[in-house]
């Protein structure tokens, strides 16, 4: 089986989008092809030498894995978690970094994953062309619309509206990081793009979280980008990044 750049697996409560609150195994792969001003992923564009391995799930008790690691040993893994502690997982969160640069590697883990549980997809929603041969392995997909302003990132609507096309085939939900720069005219057309698919997607407005779990965004801004988004979309949430407050991984 393929080999991969995994950064850590362990288990933790999920702190983001619509399964926030949720028990999940976490996925985390190395590498990614943005630099968004906001990542708070340490070393997202290195392969670190090391994997850190969590044996106990929740309990903190990491052993670590000379990268690539093995998909057999990942997959081993992830199956005795699932077997030991049948009820305590939702579904298993494969995040980043981007994991989809390891696309020829998950569609080998990805139909061994899926058959143990639910597989929640985290993207950055920009590589709509590794995203198709995965989907049907995929139970939920959590992407991003990178916003200019908040990210910093050149634009990429043309790959976001590709990408959600694709994922709308399974539990798609939009996220979109915002701040104080956020312009009103980057909902309106975040929104525009979502409706043209379904307007039933759920978005997410993802406030800045800072470490602490303040967020920087004003309450007052806040609720009107909600309201210019609720103009055209049937949900739209606020929720910051919880397990930041919570102190969970």
């Amino acid at each position: 089986m393929a080999q991969a750049p995994v950064t850590e697996c362990f288990s933790s409560i999920q702190g983001e989008g619509i399964l926030v609150g949720l028990r999940q195994i976490f996925l985390r792969l190395a590498g990614c092809n943005l630099d968004c001003s906001y990542c708070d992923t340490a070393g997202v564009h290195e392969v670190p030498e090391l994997c850190q391995l969590e044996m106990t799930p929740g309990r903190r008790d990491f052993v670590t894995l000379t990268n690539p690691v093995q998909g057999e040993q990942v997959i081993s893994h992830i199956r005795r978690w699932a077997e030991a502690w049948p009820a305590i997982h939702h579904s298993i969160s494969v995040t980043g970094g981007e994991p989809l640069l390891h696309g020829k590697a998950l569609l080998e883990w990805l139909p061994e994953l899926h058959e143990i549980l639910p597989v929640h997809l985290e993207t950055n929603g920009t590589l709509p062309e590794a995203l198709a041969p995965l989907i049907d392995y995929v139970d939920y997909v959590a992407m991003d619309f990178k916003l200019p302003s908040a990210s910093g990132v050149n634009p990429v609507w043309e790959k976001h509206e590709a990408f959600l096309a694709l994922a709308a085939r399974k539990q798609a939900y939009v996220k979109l990081v915002v701040d104080d720069s956020t312009q009103n005219w980057e909902i309106e057309r975040s929104c525009s793009m979502i409706a043209a698919v379904d307007r039933n997607i759920p978005l997410i407005l993802q406030p800045v979280t800072r470490a602490d779990g303040t967020v920087s965004l004003s309450p007052l801004r806040t609720l009107e980008l909600q309201e210019f988004a609720d103009a055209k979309l049937r949900e739209v949430r606020v929720i910051p990044q919880t397990h930041k407050f919570m102190g969970q991984l």
